[in-house]
């Protein structure tokens, strides 16, 4: 067990002691709020990684190496996050997770800012590639740590036949954190000259970014002294456990849960970072419009998740997802096809791959987790969740790209169509698990 409750978690509980249980529809939205804070500060650097870096950080190469080299800082994080996670959940075990939390977004928040005050590289030379690899580094070191339990909470509180539905809502901080990371740059693109945003005008996305973290923290921090919360802690079904130890008793259900959802993670870039890198470097339209595309996409992408919860409840969410690697696999036959299309393309493009997007990102997390035991459920999903994210998105942009520069825009369907074959024998070897373990 972890040391005893920290002060800032007493003062939380104190204040919030009058108030009895809290209902699921309460810690749906701390949950919605935390997601969204970490995927806007992930979009933030998305877009950056394409339309500011490249020239700021690497202007002494061409356009292209600029990108490729921006994503390749940009997959730091995700090799990361896993040392992250290893690091906070003994901050978890021995200071408890008020302190844990505190301390993951304080380090995410200061990286992200730092990064807002970066120098460009006419300014310090190549130090400035080390401060943006090393800030980097610290995002996702954050990130790990930023894993509260309160997604499986939310599941375990969920009522009869609702599972589906609690599911998919912390998977809707993904849109929303696109969105508002697309229209804020879009606005400064769109009204501002070159001059001025290579100047200053990016840097406001990254402390907003900080400013959401913020509210994060308190969200988070609300929903992390409910008494639902503390009884599971105390019942171990939330207790944080030694990675090693974790690794070595649930290690094979931590692989399969990584690959489960990677055709979602392959087309979660495909429709995010990497169409927004094409349109830049290989087309005449400017970031702006695309941008825009891209944010009114995500409302699709966001009802998308929505259904998911709904199918989910009536098919089975492993079905779904199944369903879901499929209808992936085919679009990957024709998506370069409307990438590559001019406007009305990719417009096509981006709804109907936010669409599929909706569909499997809503029940992508957590597909397998149930196989956990309860000891090392909370340590298992979190690290389950940080391979999910590197074997499937930390270098999708920087492979996407690199293949598309050599060999065409089809070799991005073929990345996708990798994903989607990944997804589907995940599923059917983590059946065989299943029946394993009933047999």
């Amino acid at each position: 067990m972890s040391a005893p409750s920290t002060t800032i978690e007493q003062d939380a509980r104190e204040i919030h002691a009058h108030r009895g249980d809290v209902a699921p529809g309460e810690i749906a939205v701390g949950v919605v709020i935390g997601r969204a804070s970490e995927f806007f500060d992930f979009f933030v650097y998305a877009i950056a990684s394409v339309v500011v870096f490249p020239k700021l950080v690497f202007p002494f190469v061409d356009p292209l190496k600029g990108t490729l080299y921006s994503f390749a800082i940009f997959a730091l994080a995700f090799i990361a996050r896993p040392v992250g996670t290893t690091l906070f959940m003994a901050i978890d075990r021995h200071h408890g997770r008020g302190v844990k939390l505190a301390a993951a977004l304080f380090l995410l928040g200061t990286s992200t800012v730092a990064i807002a005050f970066l120098p460009s590289y006419d300014t310090i030379g190549v130090a400035v590639i080390w401060l943006l690899a090393i800030f980097r580094i610290g995002q996702g070191l954050a990130w790990g740590g930023t894993w509260d339990g309160l997604a499986p909470l939310l599941a375990i509180t969920a009522p009869e036949g609702k599972r589906g539905w609690y599911a998919m809502l912390p998977q809707l901080g993904a849109p929303i954190g696109l969105i508002i990371a697309s229209a804020l740059f879009a606005f400064f693109l769109g009204n501002l000259s070159a001059a001025d945003f290579f100047d200053w005008g990016w840097r406001y996305p990254f402390f907003v970014a900080f400013a959401i973290n913020v509210v994060a923290l308190f969200a988070r921090l609300r929903m992390a002294v409910t008494p639902e919360y503390t009884r599971l802690f105390e019942s171990g079904d939330l207790e944080p456990q030694k990675v090693s130890e974790t690794l070595r008793m649930e290690g094979k259900g931590i692989i399969v849960g990584a690959f489960a959802p990677l055709a979602t993670f392959a087309l979660f870039h495909m429709v995010t970072v990497f169409p927004l890198s094409w349109v830049f470097l290989f087309t005449d339209e400017r970031p702006t419009r695309f941008l825009l595309i891209e944010a009114l996409a995500a409302f699709c992408g966001l009802a998308a998740v929505a259904v998911s919860g709904t199918v989910a409840d009536r098919v089975g969410r492993r079905t779904l997802l199944g369903g879901s690697a499929v209808a992936i696999a085919v679009f990957s036959g024709f998506a370069p096809q409307l990438l590559a299309g001019g406007v009305l393309g990719e417009a096509v493009f981006m709804v109907l791959a936010f669409t599929l997007l909706g569909i499997s990102f809503g029940q992508s997390s957590g597909v397998v987790a149930s196989n956990f035991a309860a000891k090392y459920r909370y340590t298992a999903s979190a690290l389950t969740n940080d391979l999910a994210w590197l074997f499937g998105a930390g270098f999708a942009p920087l492979a996407a790209l690199l293949l598309s520069s050599e060999f065409g825009l089809i070799a991005s369907g073929a990345y996708l169509l990798s994903g989607a074959v990944c997804t589907l024998l995940a599923l059917r070897f983590n059946r065989r698990l299943e029946m394993a373990a009933a047999g």
